[in-house]
């Protein structure tokens, strides 16, 4: 008498048959790297360092914003004690337009260091601001529309006479 194969025995070895013509068809998975990868080759994909920002005239003042912190942070890294003129001086180099500045006074009415320093270029029709001083919690800055007089900073400036 013929001995009967179970169906569950066939339907089993039919699907895994199947498991395996399936997994020949389909390659190596795509997160996997494949055998004849080299053994040199980096697993890993290393970020493109960003170019640092540069001054774009043509863009507005926010867009160039990161640029003008860059330079200012860069006072500060460079000379814990930055004044004014510190600021006006890099923000010259770094191409901003010296005759679009403002900078308030280094020492008080009374001759005392200032509590910080607020200094401000006026471009693209906007005012690019920055502030710096123990008073003020290290360097900050922002955007701001100018005000009526046309100006940036608000109060008694001193020129930029040098």
């Amino acid at each position: 008498m013929a001995r009967r194969v179970p169906r569950i025995a066939v339907s089993a070895l039919a699907g895994a048959a199947l498991v395996v013509a399936l997994a020949a068809c389909t390659g190596t998975p795509p997160d996997q790297p494949s055998a004849s990868a080299s053994p040199s080759t980096p697993a890993t994909v290393r970020p493109t360092p960003s170019a640092p920002p540069t001054l774009s005239p043509q863009l507005s003042a926010s867009e160039n914003l990161p640029y003008f912190d860059g330079v200012n942070t860069a006072v500060v890294a460079g000379k814990a004690d930055a004044g004014g003129r510190d600021f006006i001086d890099a923000l010259v180099a770094a191409g901003f337009d010296k005759s679009q500045m403002e900078v308030t006074a280094d020492r008080t009415s009374v001759d005392l260091q200032a509590d910080s320093v607020q200094f401000a270029v006026l471009f693209q029709g906007e005012c690019l601001v920055g502030q710096y001083g123990p008073a003020s919690g290290g360097y900050h800055s922002a955007v701001r529309p100018p005000l009526g007089t046309g100006g940036c900073l608000v109060g008694e400036t001193r020129p930029i006479d040098w």
